[in-house]
């Protein structure tokens, strides 16, 4: 079991007053959780070991750069999205409570600071020509490869190429090209519907499973500083176009380690039997050295509350999903991911394999946008530098 340590606890170890604890946590060094009275937070108890062993020692170049890159210290300020005491908030809105009745497009307003109405007018965008030129030959092409060259077709960099937040064709613009990625999912033309609906069409679901698409779609808009958002902003920071930063994140999403372990999570499912329990299948898998793909989330140690917010709408109809959840983490100790929910989904609604990508590639597009709107209003390059640490150059021969 993981240990925890009272806020008094953690303080003593580390030698510092309650407020300079508390000051941790907010520079991102220190995760809190809830504690049994709401009024208390308890902090992981290795946590608190390494912070106080990189105090003591003093950290040197390269072990500030391994922390910062690896769930560290944050390296730049945001607006955006704020994860804290295992919750999510979208510019300080929870979430998990925004899912509940929100679409896309309103959390998309509410990301880029507009009107909904702005974003997505009555009109839907004009994809290239070329688009509808390759659809055809890139029907069976996984989504994660196919997604951002339709874009790229799809999309000119002239409708996506002005930053400026008084031009009036920005929130259009920036609408537009999430439309375009949702015809390109589909194989099909740009649609002026709702985005959820339009999914739920080409699916056939019901409004109960629509509702569920909407939900999914709201719970993947944005998650902080993950690979394919912090892609964006780079990309962005360099001056290239909406479009481009767009692609980028779509690129550092196919990863298995980003949002195609949803494709892990679905050969892993495949290779159980419906005759076996499924706790004895997963024992014997961890045996073996296999890991269980979508359990487990480094920011939130009480469980991933987007998988939460899906999960509880699911499993009691879904008895299968249940019980694999169910052992996974009681052999674990890890609660599912957003990555496992959306595959439960994808199951339980019995849309097409891949879907579960989908998902997560529309959601977050917005949140790509939006991460690449506010770092251009920086006017900052992202340039981080690099410990070298290879074999040392040869010393030229005379006077350095």
């Amino acid at each position: 079991m993981t240990g925890y340590l009272s806020a008094e606890e953690a303080a003593r170890r580390l030698g510092v007053s309650r407020q300079t604890l508390y000051a941790y946590v907010s520079r991102g060094l220190l995760q809190a959780v809830p504690a049994e009275d709401p009024r208390q937070r308890r902090y992981l108890a290795e946590e608190v070991a390494r912070l106080g062993a990189e105090r003591k020692r003093g950290r040197k170049p390269k072990e500030v750069a391994r922390a910062t890159l690896d769930w560290g210290a944050p390296v730049l300020e945001s607006a955006l999205t704020l994860i804290s005491r295992g919750r999510l908030y979208y510019r300080g809105r929870d979430a998990v409570l925004l899912a509940e009745t929100a679409t896309l497009e309103e959390v998309a307003a509410l990301f880029w600071g507009c009107a909904a109405g702005e974003a997505f007018p009555a009109r839907p965008p004009k994809a290239l020509p070329g688009y509808g030129a390759l659809l055809p030959h890139l029907g069976a092409c996984p989504a994660g490869e196919a997604l951002p060259t339709l874009l790229a077709a799809a999309a000119t960099d002239e409708a996506t190429a002005s930053w400026r937040r008084d031009d009036p064709r920005l929130p259009a613009n920036c609408g537009g090209l999430v439309r375009l990625l949702f015809a390109a999912a589909l194989r099909s033309r740009p649609d002026a519907g709702p985005l959820h609906r339009q999914l739920a069409a080409a699916w056939g679901l019901d409004g109960r499973g629509a509702d569920l698409v909407r939900r999914a779609l709201v719970l993947c808009a944005d998650h902080e500083l993950n690979a394919s958002c912090f892609t964006a902003r780079c990309i962005a920071s360099t001056g290239a176009s909406l479009r481009a930063a767009v692609i980028g994140g779509l690129c550092a999403l196919s990863g298995s380690r980003h949002g195609a372990m949803t494709t892990r999570i679905e050969h892993f499912w495949k290779g159980l039997s419906a005759a076996e329990p499924a706790a004895a299948q997963l024992r014997r898998r961890l045996a073996a050295g296999e890991e269980i793909p979508g359990f487990g989330h480094p920011l939130y140690p009480e469980g991933d509350v987007r998988a939460k917010a899906l999960l509880a709408r699911l499993l009691p109809e879904y008895p299968e999903a249940a019980e694999l959840a169910r052992a996974a983490a009681d052999l674990t100790g890890r609660a599912p991911s957003i990555d496992f929910a959306l595959v439960a989904l994808r199951r339980h609604l019995a849309l097409p394999e891949g879907a579960a990508f989908i998902l997560f590639a529309l959601g977050r597009s917005v949140g790509w946008i939006a991460q690449a709107l506010e770092q251009r209003g920086t006017d900052q390059l992202i340039r981080p530098r690099a410990v070298y640490a290879g074999p040392q150059p040869d010393r030229p021969e005379g006077p350095a």
